[in-house]
């Protein structure tokens, strides 16, 4: 079995080449995905559908992790999120927090700046 760690660095390195049926099945059922500045999102069908949508708008997301520590079942990363799409790349610091339990993210709560997207997309 994975540890947290490898779980983690796994999903975050999914989404360079993103499926959102695969994204998703690095979470558990009743798993909790927050970016902070917006509303939760609970269970891994829900995270599947917004997925789904927010990579309409991009064509993938290169994490790069600058940090990452693990302790028990809690990893925290530091990093920066480059955003591919509509001919553009935007650049996004993220502090992300996860939870993994039984071999399945079931926290992830994400930290940045939404006034960054904003200005990326002029609003």
């Amino acid at each position: 079995m994975s540890s947290p760690d490898e779980i983690v660095r796994a999903m975050c390195r999914s989404w360079s080449d993103p499926d959102p049926d695969r994204i998703s099945s690095y979470f558990a059922a009743d798993a909790v995905y927050h970016n902070i500045p917006m509303e939760p999102l609970v269970g891994r069908d829900a995270i599947r559908e917004f997925l789904a949508g927010f990579l309409t708008t991009f064509e993938a997301v290169d994490f790069d992790i600058h940090h990452q520590i693990s302790s028990g079942s809690v990893v925290m990363n530091e990093r920066t999120d480059t955003l591919r799409g509509a001919g553009r790349t935007t650049e996004l610091r993220v502090m992300g927090y996860f939870e993994v339990t039984d071999g399945a993210i079931s926290t992830w709560r994400d930290y940045f700046d939404m006034g960054a997207i904003n200005r990326a997309f002029g609003l």
